[in-house]
């Protein structure tokens, strides 16, 4: 038994990821602003009023957590709003900023005393972080804002590799969830934390700070 603490538990991908590591009998921390009916069935540890973005908040998490060990961090708070080109929102390039990629720095450089040799941190970044796989253009926000995040995922792999810990940094396909306005064409959340506990379950430090698909594919930069 492991203890994995996921980030944005409330619902989509977080809540998914706490509902199949509870079934698979981990010990579970969800970690969310706000809690949700469903997360509160799962009858696991919630921590609420958690705000990514807030370093007092994070502070009174930490405070909550000290001398609790941490096997898996997955930093899984994220937010995405629609920024074209014709319509520049700069508050809401800084907002996803904040939330996407300034975010998981935050609560993974707050939470060290909580890793261990053996500890894994993942970081939930996208396929739109993708620069070589960026064909469409747009969504500047988000594209940007996780771009961010996986260059601060490679760099904490090389960081944290001395210390035995290991990054992933995961895109977990495109999922039918409210973030993606239950898209159709899309896997739903079960399909996608399946694959991502799996590439969770096979990191190692040899391939730290690697970028995957959920499906196993390495993506590229």
């Amino acid at each position: 038994m492991a203890i994995y603490l996921v980030t944005g538990a409330n619902r989509g991908i977080g809540l998914e990821y706490c509902r199949q590591l509870q079934q698979r009998g981990e010990t579970v921390i969800a970690v969310c602003r706000q809690s949700s009916a469903d997360l509160k069935a799962l009858d696991i540890q919630i921590e609420t009023g958690v705000d990514v973005t807030s370093d007092h908040s994070i502070a009174n998490l930490v405070r909550h957590l000290a001398g609790q060990p941490i096997d898996v961090l997955i930093n899984n708070a994220a937010i995405v709003e629609r920024v074209t080109l014709d319509n520049l929102d700069f508050d809401s390039l800084r907002r996803q900023f904040e939330v996407n990629a300034i975010g998981p720095l935050r609560v993974t450089q707050a939470l060290l005393p909580n890793l261990q040799s053996g500890s894994k941190v993942i970081l939930m970044t996208s396929r739109m972080g993708s620069i070589g796989d960026n064909t469409s253009g747009s969504s500047y926000g988000y594209r940007m804002s996780k771009v961010a995040l996986c260059m601060a995922g490679k760099s904490l792999s090389h960081d944290l590799k001395p210390k035995g810990i290991a990054v992933a940094i995961l895109h977990p396909g495109l999922v039918q969830t409210r973030m993606t306005q239950f898209n159709p064409q899309g896997i739903t959340p079960e399909q996608s934390v399946q694959g991502l506990l799996a590439r969770i379950d096979q990191l190692e430090l040899n391939h730290t700070g690697t970028f995957w698909h959920a499906n196993g594919e390495v993506l590229p930069w």
